[in-house]
């Protein structure tokens, strides 16, 4: 049985804009199918085109968190969300960027318990923080943080993709994104 994608209408790839078509051409070359994200969020172009630029800006930038953590955090934000298009596909990218096949369950179900590093832990900690109680965010925080060698525009991006993601895991959940097949079993075998 074939599930759709999405509850609303999958746009027809000839008939997008030349950028977004682009993109997603860009996106299949590397990933060698389309992720269901860029087919959805296609349905509204101008906010395809918002969302990336700001993913980009978010997930693309410098500075000392790596792509795996930056990756932990959507995954342990979105479990809290109940994402499961975020979960599953940021927990691909997780397994393939830590080279950890186990890690991204692991976070997903309880980062508390996932094979993490101090400084991972503390990461994760601030992102959930600021998922669920973003309001107590306060200075003992951010020197917990500045403890494992972050810094305020560290601490501001953790912030920020956490933030994001809550965005992101809300449309997702929303319009019931399924997330692709390729998905789950990418990262899940070591390459030898």
């Amino acid at each position: 049985m074939t599930y759709p994608i999405s509850r609303f209408p999958v746009p027809d790839l000839k008939s997008l804009p030349a950028d977004i078509r682009a993109r997603i051409d860009e996106v299949q070359e590397k990933a060698g199918f389309i992720p269901n994200v860029f087919l959805t969020l296609a349905h509204r172009p101008d906010e395809f085109r918002a969302f990336f630029a700001y993913h980009d800006a978010l997930m693309l930038r410098g500075g000392n968190l790596s792509k795996g953590e930056r990756e932990m955090i959507v995954v342990a934000t979105s479990a809290a969300n109940q994402c499961l298009y975020c979960v599953v596909a940021h927990g691909a990218l997780v397994r393939i960027y830590e080279k950890q096949p186990l890690l991204a369950d692991q976070i997903a179900v309880n980062y508390l318990k996932a094979d993490l590093s101090p400084r991972q832990r503390a990461i994760l900690a601030f992102a959930m923080k600021v998922c669920e109680r973003s309001g107590e965010v306060g200075d003992d925080d951010y020197e917990a943080l500045r403890a494992h060698g972050l810094d305020d525009e560290d601490i501001w991006d953790i912030a920020g993709i956490t933030a994001f993601f809550g965005m992101s895991n809300r449309i997702a959940n929303a319009i019931s994104m399924r997330p692709n097949d390729e998905f789950f079993l990418m990262g899940r075998v070591p390459r030898e």
